[in-house]
């Protein structure tokens, strides 16, 4: 794994885009402020200069055809889980790639990749995780840190170099079948609210709100939820089924 550490930048995602030409394979770029920092469906991340982990990780993924992307996804949410479960916190994995523990969101991740008609050419893999800062002041519903669930400080380039490992281990598994079947299986064994039980859901088509029962997650990334209202089981894609938390 190869780290690059900037001071401040508008965001480390724009960094990687920019220079990706230029960067080797694995690198994680890290940044200490970022002014524009992003999260799923553009929302801003919340980040205080130098308490939390903001890095993007430029990835390029061997010979991985494009109907098998989800696979990168598996990966970097379980190696952030694998991570988070080292430091003693039983951290779940949230549909599609958001991290939890309990009912709180303390890492969020968002995947771009660059893709031609026959694989993915490379992957920008952006990571923040909550580690030290203990307010959060934005809009968001949930946030926790690992500083609020432990009371522990943490050093941040040590909480990167441990995350690079776990990253490059999992990332190991997504060039081969049987690597791609093991992630597979780990996501569905970490898999937030994914016990049988019954929780509360909102479509996005039509806004209606629902109890259903997370079935599956298949291979290629759709969720399987059971509607306990209707007696139907229906598939959906990310953006078009949120939790009610």
């Amino acid at each position: 794994m190869n780290f690059i550490i900037l001071e401040e930048v508008d965001s480390t995602n724009s960094y990687v885009s920019l220079h990706a030409s230029e960067l080797p394979s694995p690198t994680m770029v890290i940044a200490n402020t970022q002014t524009s920092g992003r999260g799923q469906r553009g929302n801003s991340w919340e980040s205080e200069p130098g308490l939390n982990l903001t890095a993007t990780l430029f990835y390029k993924p061997l010979a991985l055809a494009p109907r098998l992307q989800f696979a990168l996804s598996e990966a970097v949410a379980l190696a952030v889980a694998d991570y988070l479960r080292s430091e003693g916190l039983e951290a779940m994995v949230k549909w599609p790639n958001d991290i939890y523990v309990g009912n709180s969101k303390i890492c969020g991740i968002l995947i771009e990749h660059c893709i031609t008609s026959t694989a993915v050419e490379h992957s920008r893999i952006g990571i923040g995780l909550n580690v030290n800062q203990t307010v959060f002041v934005s809009d968001a519903p949930n946030p926790v840190s690992m500083r609020m669930l432990t009371g522990q400080k943490r050093d941040i380039s040590r909480v990167a170099a441990a995350m690079g490992v776990m990253l490059e281990k999992r990332l190991a598994d997504v060039s081969s079948a049987a690597g791609r079947e093991r992630l597979h299986n780990d996501f569905l064994s970490r898999l937030w609210r994914g016990d049988g039980k019954a929780y509360p859901f909102r479509r996005r088509s039509d806004g209606c709100c629902f109890q259903g029962v997370i079935e599956t997650v298949e291979p290629s990334g759709p969720i399987l939820i059971s509607d306990l209202d209707s007696s139907s089981t229906s598939s959906y894609m990310f953006k078009e089924v949120e939790f009610i938390i």
